[in-house]
């Protein structure tokens, strides 16, 4: 069981086969950037990404996984801009307390 769940967390967070090829180019929304970066998953890409947004203090980050599936990544990457820009104007800044 160990191993399964080491597996699971290197997709989810980057490592392993799961992860796809590079990041999208940024996107700027409202004073934030968005990076798509969906992730490979059997054949379907997961919509996932990183929300950023520098601070007095420095730059913050917020990354984000879904469960929604596509069969492109093109697609994922779409959706995952779409889904951060949501996220964005529901919670703001509070992304990254």
């Amino acid at each position: 069981m160990g191993t399964m769940l080491g597996k699971l967390m290197g997709k989810l967070f980057g490592g392993g086969p799961g992860k796809a090829s590079a990041p999208a180019d940024p996107v700027e929304y409202n004073g934030y950037e968005i990076v798509a970066d969906p992730i490979s998953n059997g054949g379907q890409f997961n919509v996932a990404g990183t929300i950023r947004k520098n601070f007095p203090d420095g730059l913050k980050e917020h990354r984000f996984i879904r469960a929604d599936t596509h069969s492109s990544r093109d697609d994922a990457a779409g959706h995952s801009v779409q889904k951060a820009r949501q996220l964005i104007d529901e919670q703001g800044d509070r992304l990254f307390r």
